[in-house]
């Protein structure tokens, strides 16, 4: 029998390998150079969202020394953004699904670079205002993409991973490193720096985009909740007009009345919208999830305190404590350098004891944070150094809670569920951002007015514009009240009573705080942590 075959002999793999094509070998690097710049990409997003966020309240005092501004207008300024993002964010992840994540996330960046420059070119604070909206609606568009992109462009399990985790990262750095960063542009430049530095990093971003972001699209995504998204916009916009402008409309008038009645049909029309919409973009059937329902508690809980309260806290740190704005930034690092620490641990604790357990230990841990912060503001001559401790804890607290509650929102739903989940937690957020903006708003204005009454003469001030003092105080006008109030420099010379009346209105405004997230931290327990007693 032959020993030789009609068969081809087998080849060399060692030939094989040498000889595959060039365009082969080169396509696993090509890969992963264009998902280093997706990532780059939204990473430096995510950085200016982060920014735009925590470096505007650093310059507030400034904007309303310089566009002439009162209390209010400052207020604005904060909550345009913070209601723009909370009314685009399901609608454009929405649209993004539909026509294109690259392409939404395109706009949205372009937008917000264009609408960056025109906040910085504003020369009153109601143009402000408007160009803050507009940056917030852009913010959002960024936002929601951003997730989007980096779910598509990294499947594979440890890859993805780096990816949330790197994203996560910056921008965390983005939220803690804004104030310094807000401080440093106006000590070496202009305020306007703070809003032209994103139309700078825009164009970046546009190019990292343009170079490793693939478009992706859901083939089921045909319809827009439009009624949604109108109706719950129109009740959080009529709530926190309410809250804000309560103080002149007074509260029994027929104008406050009308609005409180607009928002109570604006929410009723929400409930019925989303119950008989074909695709809602909020799915109440998940709140009957424990874990999701207690993560939410937590997602309200971070923004029914801490960051609202970092709004306020550089009027305190410049204005109550007397620092620079500088100084008053780099104080404001022990307040939010441990949310970028912290996290790791939060993620072990839920790990270990499940999220029942560590979101709600992470709001208590806020809670007391705000109690020492009070504590600290309220000894003989209050600094840095007696707010301290306070300023870490609630940071830590938060550095405990924000990833638990990031993982718990999508990872207890299930998979086809998650985009809607995390739409849910980000409107939650920013939903409660903007109220407890306003909410603090009138109690610092509630507690200064408070004080006022209790000290100062009758004959000093007629009692229909102590109010309007009292804005002027919380907005850090405080030379302006005293040089404008018939009297008050003789009654007041150093400026005790008008100074004490700030420190007693950021007092209540840390009670509010801390008092608010414990009741949520129990509420979150008490939902989902004997749920977690069980897995434990």
């Amino acid at each position: 029998m032959s020993t030789h075959s009609n068969a081809p002999p087998r080849p060399d793999p060692r030939t094989l390998q040498s000889a595959e094509p060039t365009a082969l070998r080169s396509l696993g690097f090509f890969s992963i150079r264009k998902n280093t710049l997706a990532l780059g990409a939204v990473c430096l997003a995510s950085l200016m969202f982060g920014l735009e966020i925590s470096s505007v309240p650093v310059i507030l005092p400034t904007l309303e020394r310089m566009l002439h501004g009162d209390f209010k207008g400052m207020q604005w300024i904060m909550n345009a953004y913070t209601l723009a993002v909370t009314t685009v964010l399901m609608a454009t992840g929405t649209l993004a699904d539909r026509f294109g994540r690259r392409r939404i996330f395109v706009i949205g960046i372009a937008l917000f670079g264009v609408t960056s420059l025109i906040c910085g070119l504003a020369e009153s604070v109601p143009t402000l205002i408007a160009a803050r909206l507009l940056q917030g609606a852009s913010g959002g568009a960024m936002l929601i993409c951003q997730v989007a992109v980096l779910s598509h462009q990294f499947s594979d399990g440890p890859e993805r991973a780096r990816a949330f985790s790197a994203w996560g990262i910056i921008f965390g750095i983005g939220l803690g490193f804004g104030p310094i960063i807000g401080g440093m542009i106006v000590a070496v430049s202009s305020w306007q720096w703070v809003f032209w530095v994103h139309a700078v990093l825009a164009v970046v971003t546009l190019m990292l985009v343009f170079g490793g972001v693939q478009e992706s699209r859901d083939p089921h995504a045909h319809t827009l909740d439009v009624a949604g998204i109108v109706t719950l916009s129109l009740a959080v916009f009529g709530l926190v007009y309410f809250i804000t402008q309560v103080s002149e409309l007074g509260l029994a008038s027929p104008r406050a009345i009308f609005v409180l009645v607009a928002t109570a049909l604006a929410f009723a029309a929400f409930f019925c919208a989303e119950r008989f919409s074909t695709r809602p973009m909020f799915d109440f059937s998940v709140f009957r999830i424990p874990q999701f329902s207690g993560a939410l508690m937590g997602s309200a809980g971070m923004n029914f305190s801490f960051w609202p309260f970092m709004i306020y806290l550089p009027i305190y740190f410049q204005i109550g404590l007397g620092y620079d704005s500088v100084s008053a930034g780099l104080a404001l690092l022990a307040y939010t350098l441990p949310t970028l620490l912290f996290p790791p641990l939060g993620e072990r604790l839920a790990l270990r004891y499940g999220s029942g357990i560590a979101i709600p230990a992470g709001l208590l841990t806020i809670a007391v944070g705000f109690m020492l912060m009070k504590l600290g503001g309220s000894v003989a001559h209050p600094d840095v150094w007696s707010m301290l401790p306070g300023c870490v804890l609630a940071g830590a607290g938060l550095g405990l809670t924000n990833t638990p509650v990031t993982n718990t929102t999508t990872a207890a739903v299930p998979p086809e569920r998650a985009g809607m989940a995390s739409g849910i937690d980000m409107s939650a957020r920013m939903i409660t951002l903007a109220i407890n903006i306003a909410l603090m708003g009138a109690i610092l204005v509630g507690g200064i007015l408070f004080e006022l009454k209790t000290r100062l003469p009758g004959a000093v001030l007629d009692m229909a514009s102590l109010g309007r003092v009292a804005e002027k105080i919380a907005a850090g006008n405080v030379d302006a009240v005293r040089t404008g109030i018939p009297g008050l420099a003789q009654i007041d010379p150093a400026g005790g009573i008008v100074h004490d009346a700030l420190m007693q209105g950021f007092g209540w405004v840390m009670l509010y705080g801390g008092i608010g997230v414990a009741i949520l931290a129990v509420l979150s327990f008490v939902i989902s942590g004997r749920a977690s007693r069980k897995l434990a």
